[in-house]
């Protein structure tokens, strides 16, 4: 590896594209967490066995779901870059991509969060409504908390996948990593360049998800 090419301005890049990354990753899985949380009770309460069974509202809300998640991400990255210009103003750099990371991510989180939902013991939830409880008490008080190491991890395999994201955003200005990588590696042809930002990736990947991890099995009632 040519080290040379690695001068002080690279090298601030560098550090900048890591801040741009992180905040672009941490502050998308925030507010597709917002939206993908209660979707994902949605999900689960009005089933068939849910709670609040609304079969017919179920199968609308899961072909909406289901209709995001099958949209590539660098198709929905260009598709909604006029949505993204009236809510931000722009279409390029670190915020701007968060609206797409946001629309991404939201049903793919939604369906996460269905998944921990589900894996809550039956017993417990009709042990809870034959105590009288309402449904909200029973997602609140019961759900939720059962499926808190659950979610955890699910919560750092969305931080992972944004992470992948911001990269692809890269090659139409979003910034971070992925855009040093075009801009400084790709379009440059410096392989070292792309290389690095690829190890830095893999890098913060591995710190959240064994973040993740060790937060969730604190959490786990099974495994003290």
């Amino acid at each position: 590896m040519d080290l040379s090419i690695f001068t002080p301005e690279l090298l601030k890049a560098i550090g900048w594209g890591i801040i741009e990354t992180l905040y672009m990753t941490l502050f998308s899985t925030l507010l597709a967490y917002v939206i993908g949380l209660p979707v994902g009770i949605l999900l689960v309460t009005t089933a068939k066995d849910g709670v609040t069974p609304l079969p017919w509202f179920n199968a609308i809300l899961g072909f909406i779901v289901n209709l995001m998640r099958s949209i590539p991400f660098i198709i929905l990255l260009i598709l909604v870059l006029p949505f993204t210009r009236l809510v931000v103003g722009t279409t390029i750099g670190s915020t701007a991509t968060v609206v797409p990371l946001v629309i991404s991510a939201a049903p793919f989180i939604a369906r996460m969060v269905e998944s921990s939902l589900r894996e809550v013991d039956a017993g417990v939830i009709e042990a809870a409504h034959s105590m009288g409880a309402t449904p909200i008490q029973i997602v609140w008080k019961v759900m939720l908390p059962e499926a808190t190491p659950s979610l955890i991890i699910g919560s750092a395999i969305a931080v992972t996948t944004i992470l992948g994201y911001t990269a692809m955003s890269g090659f139409v200005g979003g910034g971070g990593l992925g855009t040093i990588a075009v801009n400084y590696g790709y379009y440059r042809y410096k392989t070292d360049v792309m290389l690095v930002t690829v190890l830095l990736l893999v890098l913060i990947v591995q710190v959240f998800q064994e973040l993740g991890m060790r937060i969730s099995l604190a959490g786990d009632k099974r495994a003290r």
